[in-house]
């Protein structure tokens, strides 16, 4: 009980202090806003889950390169995901997130203020509008495009199906695809809850999965060989 007022009472102001940096940089459009971005959001995430008591764990990071364009790939069972990798990811970064958070107070505004992208995927061409978007965003600065190709959390923590908008975008820019598995953040914030639990989460980076070879033809396979990867990422921890 002790932790959880003490996160409530950190959390908020440290949202709304962020958040007001964020939209500073924004007024000013600063040539480094984008940096100016990613290091609120680092910071902003780096201390709500050192506050909550998380200890993060990253098993193979070498394989991100901020100086080639990547899509990063991995599972998602819970909200305190999307704080660990923008604490922790090396290099700049965007997310592609679905279009219900935009609708969060504050943080929705300054996700896109940020130049994250939101995606609606009940509706195909706004989808394809925004994976336009994170097209120029890879050819224009090379971050590393975060997914989370299941479209959803998972209730359970098995892995669904993945959707192939990652992919395209992959074999579209030439980008690397970075498969990871993410463990421990059930336990850490359940689904439907906004109270995080102190633990340990790990993210596993597997090897770099090269798009050449691939076309919008066979998009398919490499949308299953990834979710492949991230599957056996997830049954090597298991099994360990």
């Amino acid at each position: 009980m002790t932790r959880l007022v003490l996160v409530s009472i950190v959390i908020v102001p440290a949202t709304i202090w962020y958040a007001s940096k964020i939209a500073w940089s924004v007024y000013r459009r600063s040539a480094e806003m984008g940096c100016r971005c990613e290091e609120a959001a680092r910071a902003w995430a780096s201390l709500v889950l050192r506050v909550a008591g998380v200890r993060v764990i990253m098993e193979n990071e070498g394989v991100i390169d901020s100086s080639s364009p990547q899509v990063l790939v991995t599972n998602h069972v819970s909200w305190i995901d999307v704080l660990v990798l923008a604490a922790f990811v090396p290099g700049r970064y965007v997310f592609v997130a679905k279009k219900e958070v935009e609708r969060i107070p504050v943080f929705g505004a300054a996700v896109r203020a940020c130049g994250h992208i939101y995606i609606d995927r009940g509706d195909r061409t706004r989808a394809l509008a925004s994976l336009d978007v994170a097209k120029k965003r890879l050819e224009e600065a090379a971050p590393t495009v975060i997914m989370f190709p299941e479209g959803t959390r998972s209730n359970t923590g098995e892995l669904g199906s993945f959707k192939k908008g990652a992919f395209v975008l992959a074999i579209q820019t030439g980008a690397s695809v970075v498969p990871a598995a993410i463990f421990g953040s059930r336990q850490v914030m359940k689904r439907g809850s906004f109270l995080i639990n102190s633990g340990i989460v790990r993210v596993h980076f597997g090897e770099l999965i090269q798009v050449g070879g691939y076309s919008m033809e066979n998009r398919a396979r490499l949308t299953h060989r990834a979710q492949e990867a991230v599957s056996e990422l997830q049954k090597h921890y298991e099994t360990s």
